[in-house]
């Protein structure tokens, strides 16, 4: 997770919807993927740590769910934060 702590005032800067914007979904969904992204290749090295394991699903679960409140408001934010993230949906 230290990585994803480093890269998280870009992130902010980058997904922010106004100036003091920290808990948009956008925003939120942006450092989960962050997260997931540092566990999965935290994965590659440490094949049998099956707890963080269990952290990396619950993170991606609650990615999906924030991505599904978005879509269900607003089709178009949610169209462009996935664009800009490169997720696949």
């Amino acid at each position: 997770m230290e990585a994803a702590q480093g890269q998280t005032p870009e992130i902010l800067k980058q997904y922010r919807l106004h100036e003091s914007d920290t808990g948009s979904p956008e925003v939120q969904v942006a450092l989960l993927s962050a997260r997931i992204g540092h566990l999965t290749e935290h994965f590659k090295t440490h094949a049998k740590d099956h707890h963080s394991r269990r952290g990396l699903l619950q993170l991606v679960g609650q990615r999906r769910r924030l991505l599904d409140y978005l879509r269900r408001r607003d089709f178009s934010r949610y169209k462009s934060l996935i664009e800009r993230l490169g997720l696949r949906r």
